[in-house]
């Protein structure tokens, strides 16, 4: 019988064993995208207390607690932060087979030295100890990073966002890049025209111009495209229930602007269709400088109205959507390739039922000019998880090629959530090492440990063509 998260944690045999802790437990960690705050980082925060590293925001962790049946109080409420703590340890027991449960030990042990099983009868000496820790210098969030041996951040950011802190970042000279993301999906998104066009008037704000026309429009988002790119942006994201693609001219694209902009609620076709014109341009912006694009695509959010207009959106009411992927996906994807404006692209599913679709439409567009131009990201939100990481990775070896696979990333707001690289990491070995000892692939440990590194860092730093990330605390000055 194996110890619980001991050294060879998820690593079911001598092969998996060797690929990890040979080839891949000390390399280093491309974060290309999550949610981190740049405030935080630029600050070098210190938290106070576990309680506000840990469950500050955690809304994985407050489905869990409001499943065991704990209060609001103790999750987004005002209970204090040792009581919030001491129900989460409550709880914790009760996530067993929950990847909830290993993250939460993997994280007591990679940051705290802490071996022992979070409950009720340890939370106390817990939560004191890794508080202590917590209060010394090694543990602002810099120096947390620097403990995962993070070499890159990808934070996400709206385009009205002044960039001040990855700015500040820059000008300290962190020896960690924090790189924005440009996320446009609250300037598409016309479905409320109140709360669009007051979104309107914070682009006018950060863009500095009035927005009276489609052409102003543009024009503004144009420019804090142009301005993300200047601090060093080279990703943009998107977060849909669904790819649109429905035909549109310029013309409609205009009169559905105006309308919208006078306070016209638009009907579903307009909507659309705008929705539609708005993801073209902005591949196509993403195209004319190279960038890498994402599309998280298939969550279905804020299903729970009466807690959504008390606590707002981002705080655990989401779900699995079973929106149809394929049909517009390829329409999307393939209209931007017919004018020879796709740039490299990652596509994220968060339905399980089409894995087999987004593995095989990668596929599609994967022209030969370059090694895994179009991506199919790893297991998201619901899916980062031991079955839909092994799914994912299965169903990419399947139908893609598995080598050219960009790796792992956190999608996370936590600054202890960097372990899951390493929970990703035995998975991926575990699977090759078990397939190399039933005889499903040679014992070239040499050419798959290889394999296994381009995997957690190479491809990642090709693929976004971070080239300097070789060479750590010099890559500040190397983002122009």
């Amino acid at each position: 019988m194996k110890n619980f998260l001991d050294e060879h944690f998820l690593l079911h045999s001598k092969t998996a064993q060797r690929l990890y802790h040979e080839f891949t437990k000390d390399m280093p960690i491309i974060d290309y995208h999550g949610h981190l705050p740049p405030q935080q980082i630029a600050e070098d925060k210190q938290f106070e207390n576990l309680t506000q590293v840990w469950l500050y925001g955690d809304h994985y962790k407050w489905r869990a607690m409001r499943t065991n049946g704990i209060d609001e109080s103790y999750c987004t409420g005002n209970k204090s932060d040792w009581e919030k703590f001491e129900q989460w340890a409550a709880t914790v027991p009760y996530t067993l087979r929950n990847p909830l449960y290993h993250w939460t030990h993997l994280e007591l042990q990679r940051y705290f030295d802490v071996p022992d099983i979070l409950d009720p009868a340890s939370g106390r000496k817990i939560y004191d100890h890794c508080t202590a820790k917590l209060l010394t210098p090694d543990y602002t969030v810099r120096n947390l990073l620097r403990k995962m041996n993070v070499r890159m951040v990808c934070t996400t950011d709206d385009p009205v966002d002044s960039l001040e802190y990855h700015q500040q970042m820059k000008a300290d000279q962190f020896e960690i890049p924090i790189l924005p993301a440009f996320r446009p999906d609250a300037a598409m998104n016309v479905d409320n025209p109140e709360t669009f066009n007051k979104y309107l008037g914070r682009l006018e704000k950060a863009a500095d111009v009035s927005i009276d026309s489609f052409g102003d429009y543009l024009g503004a988002l144009k420019g804090r495209h142009d301005f993300f790119a200047a601090q060093g942006c080279s990703v943009s994201d998107h977060g849909l229930e669904e790819i649109y693609a429905e035909d549109y001219t310029e013309a409609e694209l205009i009169k559905i602007f105006t309308a919208i902009r006078s306070g016209k609620t638009l009907d579903d076709t307009e909507r659309r269709k705008f929705k539609s014109g708005m993801l073209v341009i902005f591949a196509e912006w993403d195209w004319e400088r190279g960038w890498v694009q994402q599309y998280h695509l298939g969550a279905l959010r804020n299903n729970n109205s009466r807690m959504m207009k008390l606590l707002g959106p981002d705080t655990g009411w989401d779900s699995i959507g079973d929106f149809a992927q394929a049909g517009t996906l390829a329409k999307f994807l393939n209209r931007l390739d017919r004018e020879d404006k796709l740039t490299k692209t990652i596509l994220y599913n968060l339905n399980p039922a089409y894995n087999d679709v987004m593995a095989t439409m990668i596929g599609n567009f994967n022209d030969g000019s370059m090694a895994g131009k179009i991506q199919w990201g790893s297991g998201w939100w619901f899916m980062d998880q031991k079955d839909g990481m092994t799914d994912q990775l299965n169903t990419l070896s399947n139908m893609g090629l598995l080598s050219r696979f960009v790796g792992m990333l956190t999608d996370s707001r936590s600054f202890l959530s960097f372990p899951r690289h390493e929970y990703f990491r035995r998975i991926l070995c575990n699977l090759l090492g078990q397939e190399i000892e039933q005889g499903e692939l040679p014992n070239d440990i040499a050419w798959i440990g290889k394999v296994v590194q381009d995997i957690c860092f190479h491809n990642a730093k090709n693929y976004f063509n971070w080239q300097y990330l070789e060479q750590p605390g010099k890559a500040s000055q190397k983002i122009s």
